[in-house]
Order: C-alpha cells, then sequence, then structure tokens
C-alpha cells in the first residue's frame, strides 16, 4: 500500500501516537468496514476538519484539549479520499475498523423515545379501531334484533359503562406502577373482551351489554397510560407533538375500523373483525413487554445523550411518595374544574359523532352501510393528521418563547370555538357531501384540544397526572353516556339530529370561555 508521508508533511504537526495508528489501519486494511476495497495506490486527504477537532494548528493548549477530548471517546469526523470515493466515517478510542462500524451503527440508531411515541400509536389505533367495530356492526344487529333508536343508544353506550369506573383507577395505577405494566394488562384484557363480543351477541342481549362494558373497563386506562408515559419519555418543548402522533394513531384506528369492519361483516360475517383485531392486540403486547419501560433511566438502551435531552426538557421530576392523591385539594382549584368541564365537552362531542356518524348518514341521507362508513372515516382520518398538526404548532409555540399558558389557551380555543361552530353549520348540509365536509372540520378543529387539556393535566400536576386524568375522564364519560343514550332519544322524540347537534355547539362555546376565564400552565400542585 501506498505510504501517505507527503500528505502528512504538508500538515506540520506531529501526530498523537492513537490517531496516527488508526489512519495506517484505515488505509492498510484489505477491506474496510463501509465495504469499499483499496487498490493499489491510495492517496488520504486529511481534512481541515480533522486537524481541528484533534487540536492541530492550536499549540500546546490546543492540542491538549482535543487531545483530551478523543480520549474520552468523542468522535471527530474524518473525510478519506479513495479512488475518488469519498466518505465519512466515525473516530474515536475505540481503534481498528470494528470499532468504526460501531460508532456508526449507533449513530445511525433511532432514539428509544421514538419508539415508545410509535408503540403508542399502534395501540392507540388499536384502541379506537376496536370502539368503532361496535359502531358498524350494531346496524345489522339492530335489524336482527329488530332494537329501537333509543335501545341501540344504550347497547352503544354499554362500553362507557365499565370506562367510566376504570378511568379514576386506572388513572391511581398508573401512578403508582407506571404506564407501561397498567398499558399491557389493559391491553390483553380490552382484546379478551374483543375476542368474546361476537359470542356474546348470539347468546343474549344481556351477555352483549356484559363484555361491551368489560371490554370499556380495561380500555378506561389507555389514556392516563399514554399521557403518563409520554411525560416521562419526552422534554416539555416535544411532549404535544408526542400525544399529537400517539393521537393521529387513535384516528387513524377510526378510519381503519370504518373502513375494514364493513368489508369483513359482508365476507365473513360478525366475528371476522373481532377476531383480526384482538388478534393483533396479541402480537402488539409481545412487543411492547420486551421494549419499552415506565421511565427512560430505566432503559438499557437509551444512550447518554438522550436522557441528557429528556432530562434537561423538564422542569421537574415528579416523585411518587406512596400516599393516596389528595382529592379534595385537586377539586379546590377553578385550573382542575378548567380540566373535568374541557373533558366532559370534549367527551361529550366526540362521542356522539363516534357513535352516530354511521347511522346518522343511513338515516338523513340514505346512504347504505358501506357508504356510511366511508363518509363516516373521511373526517377521523384528515383529523389524523390534524392531531400532529396541532401537536406541532403547540411545541413551535413554546420554543418561540410564548408562556404554557397563552399556548394551552389557544390551542383549546381552536379546539371548541371551531367544533360548535361546525356543528351549528351541520344542520343546514343538504348533501352527504356537505355533511362529510362539516364533520371533517368538526374533527379537525377538535384534535387542537390534545394540546389544550390532555397536556395541561401534566403542566398543573405531574405528581398527580394520572389521578387527575381519571377524574376528568370519568366525568367526561358519564358526559359521553348521556350524550350517547340522549342522541338516540332526541332522534326517536324529534326525528331529526338537529336540536342535538345545536345543544353541543353551545356547549362547546360556553366551556371555551370558562377555560380562557381559569386556565393556567402553571404547575398548581
Amino acid at each position: 500500500m501506498a505510504a501517505v508521508s507527503s500528505t502528512t508533511s504538508q500538515l506540520h504537526i506531529s501526530y498523537p501516537a492513537r490517531l496516527f495508528k488508526t489512519q495506517s489501519s484505515l488505509i492498510n486494511t484489505e477491506k474496510t468496514q463501509l465495504g469499499f476495497k483499496p487498490r493499489g495506490r491510495v492517496q488520504a486527504k486529511w481534512e481541515t476538519e480533522i486537524a481541528s477537532s484533534a487540536g492541530f494548528g492550536l499549540g500546546n493548549r490546543g492540542r491538549k484539549r482535543k487531545t483530551e477530548g478523543l480520549q474520552r471517546g468523542k468522535p471527530c469526523v474524518v473525510t478519506c479520499t479513495a479512488e475518488g470515493i469519498e466518505r465519512g466515517m466515525l473516530m474515536g478510542n475505540r481503534g481498528g475498523g470494528s470499532g468504526d462500524a460501531a460508532a456508526a451503527k449507533k449513530a445511525i440508531t433511532v432514539p428509544e423515545r421514538f419508539k415508545v411515541v410509535a408503540l403508542l400509536a399502534c395501540v392507540m389505533c388499536l384502541c379506537n379501531a376496536d370502539r368503532v367495530v361496535m359502531s358498524v356492526a350494531i346496524v345489522p344487529l339492530a335489524a336482527k334484533n329488530g332494537w329501537t333508536s333509543s335501545f341501540l343508544g344504550v347497547v352503544q353506550s354499554s362500553f362507557l359503562w365499565g370506562y367510566i369506573f376504570s378511568s379514576v383507577i386506572g388513572g391511581a395505577l398508573v401512578d403508582k406502577y407506571g404506564g407501561k405494566r397498567v398499558m399491557a394488562w389493559g391491553v390483553a384484557m380490552w382484546s379478551l373482551a374483543t375476542l368474546l363480543t361476537p359470542w356474546a351477541a348470539n347468546h343474549s342481549t344481556t351477555s352483549l351489554l356484559a363484555v361491551r362494558a368489560f371490554f370499556g373497563l380495561a380500555e378506561g386506562v389507555a389514556l392516563p397510560s399514554m399521557s403518563t408515559l409520554l411525560s416521562r419519555w419526552f422534554p416539555t418543548q416535544e411532549r404535544a407533538s408526542a400525544v399529537g402522533i400517539s393521537m393521529a394513531g387513535f384516528h387513524i384506528g377510526n378510519v381503519i375500523g370504518l373502513l375494514l369492519t364493513p368489508v369483513m361483516l359482508s365476507s365473513i360475517g360478525i366475528s371476522g373483525p373481532f377476531i383480526l383485531f384482538s388478534s393483533i392486540g396479541l402480537l402488539w403486547l409481545t412487543i411492547w413487554v420486551y421494549t419499552v419501560t415506565n421511565d427512560p433511566r430505566e432503559s438499557y438502551c437509551i444512550s447518554k445523550s438522550e436522557l441528557r435531552l429528556i432530562q434537561a426538557g423538564k422542569s421537574d421530576s415528579p416523585v411518587n411518595s406512596g400516599k393516596l392523591p389528595p382529592l379534595r385539594l385537586l377539586l379546590s382549584k377553578l385550573p382542575t374544574w378548567t380540566i373535568i368541564l374541557a373533558n366532559i365537552t370534549n367527551n361529550w362531542g366526540y362521542f356522539v359523532l363516534l357513535s352516530w356518524m354511521p347511522v346518522y348518514f343511513k338515516t338523513v341521507f340514505g346512504v347504505n352501510l358501506k357508504q356510511a362508513a366511508w363518509f363516516s372515516a373521511v373526517p377521523w382520518g384528515t383529523m389524523a393528521v390534524s392531531s400532529y398538526i396541532a401537536g406541532a404548532a403547540s411545541d413551535s409555540l413554546i420554543k418561540a418563547g410564548y408562556s404554557l399558558t397563552l399556548v394551552r389557551k389557544i390551542m383549546q380555543s381552536i379546539g371548541f370555538i371551531g367544533p360548535g361552530v361546525s356543528l351549528l353549520c351541520l344542520n343546514y348540509a343538504n348533501t352527504p357531501t356537505d355533511a362529510a365536509v362539516l364533520l371533517t372540520a368538526a374533527l379537525c378543529f377538535s384534535s387542537f384540544s390534545q394540546a389544550g387539556f390532555l397536556l395541561n393535566m401534566q403542566d398543573i400536576a405531574p405528581q398527580y397526572a394520572g389521578f387527575l386524568h381519571g377524574i376528568s375522564n370519568s366525568a367526561g364519560t358519564f358526559a359521553a353516556i348521556v350524550s350517547t343514550i340522549g342522541t338516540g332519544y332526541f332522534v326517536q322524540w324529534l326525528g331529526s339530529f338537529q336540536a342535538f347537534l345545536t345543544v353541543t355547539a353551545a356547549l362547546y362555546f360556553a366551556t371555551a370561555i370558562f377555560w380562557n376565564l381559569f386556565a393556567t400552565g402553571e404547575r398548581v400542585f
């Protein structure tokens, strides 16, 4: 192999012994770890970056500092030219080709917090898909069993009977045991309930209601677990985007459920979609238990730099004292009530649209089940996109220096005023296309709430965020039960959805005013 004396002489320095050894190994190696093979005369050109990185030309003091950096393992960039090919390589204290390959592999490793949010997005997608299956399957079930609109609302709301109780309990369990374990048990139980749903529907109405209530009981832990895990794994300036990605998965679950279920019902039967989604849940569970930890400090895979980034982006870390959450103290502050009322309003509107959209399009516009599924799926698909946009916009405002309180108020105002206006306009829709556009607008604006009250729980009470989420979610679930059943009675009595849509819009406007008066982004508890 050719020597490099001409190149080294131009640098007018003395190479550190360790670096010179590494240079020689790079040139004389028959085949490098990057996969190219030098043949004949090789000319190695050491760019000025390595000179500055190693302390060349800086004098004894500068050279000493830079050499110490190399000994500590800090990588520096070397540009090697061989036969006209330039490649970037990482060098540190490992030396040799195998060390360079390991360093290069480490450099492109996906951050652990991205893996966490990806798995959470997947399970939130599954969580909502499992809910939506019943919203579509209930149409043939109602025709088969002769259910009235009012009783159909009872069946739809049975999921919420268990959900309302598990929210508080699940939130407290998350604060005590962490989100990983609670989420794992929740997925296992709701996948079992999903699998049993077709059997229960064929057995009796009572069995169906019981299984759906158990299903809701298991799913009630999903949101508190997600919220707490993201607060542990992401710094404040990235948290809204992480929530946006997770909730985008949640809304994509609506699309998947609404589109796949009618096809599987017509080709396989009632049991098809329930078996599919329960199997996916068990597959996800096997990956989750071996990949995620409750806290990044417990992870064996996270890098030190990523851990420092996460910890530097938090004002403080909540410490669990092991005591019961102070319920009386939490309820004594107005910021708590802004979150509770926001959750009530959000769930009221959300579950009306989630449970009744297929029925709305079939009743008002006379479209068949497959067409209704498509019209219902489009708004949820766009809501998935707007969820990420809302999170990214919130994080951008925070990074730009706006106060946390102002950002939370802006996001939540969009999340309530936008849907209220859209639902009022929905009363005047004349075609299913017009209705789909207005429902899409309502849900897109609603997604901004995820950067409002959903994040605000961690802002005001980081130590009791899971419990506070449970309290507010239980209140919101009760509102969802009332709105889901109430919609059925309104439709049966008045023969129209208009009155209930107007009531829902008024609730959105009232809550937006209350939120802007009393919400805060500062820590209260």
